[in-house]
């Protein structure tokens, strides 16, 4: 089998006296769907966020394609996350002062490439999204659907190889929820996505082929 491009080697992580996880072991391959579920406070969150580098674990080791992560400087970790991962989360964190077009430019811009080509790229996805009629709006004047598209269209501009998701439809209604789901499933066959995704939403977790489920900091 192939080295996943992924991999958790017995990662804890505590805050103070709490523990949240407890020696986690997990391997994800390229080209995976993977749905991670739990209750709240199973320690979802925590997880999703140490395999994207954005939190560290106080014990165990993260890699990347064979590569340990967590011993690298915080520069080093912000170009690969900018170069390699796209992350969706519940909330879509759009800057308000930043136009729709502007938002989904700034990791283009952040990975050193020209104006012209963030803004290429950006509008490309924008289309595909069917927001380009939205591309001047501030995110203030946009629907919490088109909020959660744009979001979408910001993870997967820097064409990412792993996209990250934690509750990307955790703040939507039925038909939004519905084609987000759609959405990362299409641009995980366009782009050839890693998928790994944390979810409440149990008709969601179907459509994964392999499905982990967390209780109390374990894997149940």
């Amino acid at each position: 089998m192939n080295e996943p491009v992924l991999r958790l080697d017995n990662v804890h992580k505590n805050y103070g006296s709490i523990s949240v996880l407890s020696g986690i072991e997990l391997d994800i391959y390229e080209g995976e769907s993977v749905c991670i579920l739990g209750s709240s406070g199973a320690g979802k969150s925590t997880l999703l966020h140490i395999l994207g580098t954005l939190d560290q674990p106080t014990l165990g080791r993260v890699y990347y394609k064979g590569e340990e992560l967590n011993r690298k400087p915080d520069e080093e970790l912000a170009q690969f996350r900018n170069r390699e991962l796209g992350f969706v989360f519940q909330f879509h964190h759009l800057l308000s002062e930043f136009t729709t077009l502007e938002n989904v430019m700034l990791p283009v811009r952040l990975g050193g490439h020209s104006e012209r080509e963030a803004k290429a790229r950006a509008l490309e996805l924008l289309k595909l999204l069917g927001l380009e009629s939205r591309q001047h709006h501030f995110p203030s004047e946009l629907s919490g659907g088109e909020q959660q598209r744009v979001a979408v269209a910001r993870a997967l501009v820097q064409r990412p190889k792993i996209l990250l998701a934690d509750e990307p439809t955790g703040n939507l209604d039925t038909q939004n929820s519905l084609q987000i789901q759609e959405l990362f499933f299409s641009f995980k066959a366009r782009f050839g996505l890693t998928l790994v995704v944390v979810t409440h939403d149990t008709n969601f977790a179907t459509r994964f082929p392999r499905r982990l489920t967390l209780k109390d900091g374990h894997w149940n």
